[in-house]
């Protein structure tokens, strides 16, 4: 079933959530808004007529850098959901080398499965902790076989030292358990007070065994062969002593018992339904792989990587190591630029899967100056943060931002449009020298004005060649 995050979201919500990291583009983001509620009404429907609704995929169309692949990964974020993001570029066709269009959906599997499991080993940390306690405090009071007296005489002298206590006597050798049991109570306290934090302590860790695969990348057919798994129930797990303080000793002793906690098949049975139900994959660069109509070269295979796509878009059922994963219900976003070609070029029946098409604008000036100040983690501020860690304070005036967008414009009109990418660039240009010298210069603050941006940048834009390489 879909998650309660997800049921509660309208798209007026998903809008305003994308909002504050994309500037502009109000079309995509009510696109994606939609599909994603009508993700929640298909399953509110009886399941015969559910069964029948297929996701509305969405091709999205425009220049680089202007907010497609944020788009979907701010979306994936916003309702927890398995999200992948593949470039079509590197598919082959069937019968080349390279890698076949099924692994994007044995990914996504994966990244499900890894979220669940986050999940679920959050949810166990309380009963994994003192589960770790209970196994630290063995460390802590070896047994001592064939011997009269055990360790614990030893172990006596050390709580009174600690705990600087009353005189405790010692208990003959029949009386050994229930001193034991004493001496066990005692210690958990003083590990619960944190009194044994310091204190060194060695412990068996297991030990993490590198995964032997077969045929080189771990696949046949494209079905995940790990002989280590396979052979997990036969072959005991290693341990190996390792000395450290209790402190480290018991966050891994609780890492290790919540992983015993997690039903990893109930898990697994989960994360199957979550890729299914939830999840998207954005593919992008798909312009890439339309034919140009020459016949060899690096055409040859492009068409056959459309035909292979389509059965994945449409539905089919693809095995990986954890089951068979029906791509029915799962959510497509593709995006290309489509400079040299059009999105009318890729195979009709290709077009035909992805029905909702969304063209996406050119960043102009003012989209550029809005992305340096209006987003939750804007490039100005992500600049200011990380000068003020050596105690470096910058001001960005009015006039300087609109300078940096002004020539960011520029740059994308003249040379390659590279979209708010462009951005980028000209910030670490312009802060060079201030991030160079900023260990010698703590307690200083610059004052970022129009006259300083074209001190630093006015020679690069006005050198054409000089430009080509550095912006």
């Amino acid at each position: 079933m879909i998650s309660e995050k997800m049921k509660n979201l309208v798209p007026s919500a998903v809008v305003q959530y994308l909002d504050r990291y994309i500037v502009g583009q109000d079309k995509a983001k009510r696109a994606v808004a939609i599909a994603l509620r009508n993700r929640v009404r298909r399953l509110k429907l009886p399941p015969k007529l559910a069964k029948e609704i297929a996701p509305k995929n969405i091709l999205m169309v425009g220049p680089t850098g202007v907010g497609k692949t944020e788009i979907a990964r701010r979306l994936a974020e916003l309702v927890s959901a398995p999200f992948v993001k593949v470039e079509a570029t590197k598919f082959t066709e069937v019968g080349y080398v390279g890698r076949d269009v099924e692994s994007m959906i044995r990914d996504l599997v994966e990244s499900s499965v890894q979220m669940v499991k986050k999940r679920m080993l959050e949810e166990v940390q309380e009963p994994a902790l003192e589960h770790a306690r209970e196994r630290l405090v063995d460390f802590l009071l070896p047994v001592k076989k064939n011997t009269s007296s055990g360790g614990i005489p030893t172990l006596l002298s050390y709580l009174k030292n600690e705990e600087k206590a009353s005189t405790v006597d010692e208990e003959p050798p029949s009386q050994d358990q229930g001193v034991r049991a004493s001496t066990r109570e005692r210690m958990m306290n003083m590990l619960l007070a944190g009194k044994l934090d310091e204190r060194e302590v060695e412990i068996d860790v297991q030990e993490n065994s590198s995964p032997i695969t077969a045929f080189g990348n771990g696949e046949i057919s494209g079905v995940g062969i790990n002989l280590s798994e396979m052979l997990g129930g036969m072959m005991p797990k290693k341990t190996a002593k390792r000395r450290m303080k209790v402190r480290e000793a018991l966050r891994v002793l609780q890492s290790e018992e919540a992983e015993k906690l997690v039903d990893m098949e109930a898990a697994t049975r989960e994360a199957l339904e979550k890729a299914q139900q939830e999840g998207i994959v954005f593919i992008d660069e798909i312009d890439k792989i339309v034919s140009r109509g020459r016949s060899g070269g690096p055409d040859v295979s492009r068409d056959g990587v459309q035909r292979d796509l389509l059965p994945i878009v449409e539905g089919c059922s693809v095995s990986t190591k954890y089951g068979q994963v029906k791509t029915d219900h799962i959510f497509f976003i593709a995006a290309g630029a489509f400079h040299e070609t059009k999105p009318s070029d890729l195979v009709p029946e290709l077009q035909g899967r992805l029905p909702i098409r969304v063209e996406l604008q050119p960043l102009g000036k003012e989209e550029l100056k809005r992305i340096l100040t209006e987003p939750e983690h804007s490039l100005i501020r992500q600049s200011e943060a990380l000068l003020g860690t050596e105690n470096v304070t910058l001001h960005f005036q009015e006039s300087a931002i609109e300078q940096i967008a002004l020539m960011a414009e520029k740059m994308n009109l003249e040379m390659e449009n590279i979209g708010a990418r462009r951005l980028h660039t000209i910030m670490e240009q312009l802060l060079e020298d201030i991030s160079y010298n900023a260990p010698e210069q703590t307690g200083t603050t610059f004052e970022i004005d129009k006259a300083f941006v074209d001190t630093r940048l006015e020679s690069l834009v006005e050198d054409r060649d000089l430009r080509h390489y550095l912006l």
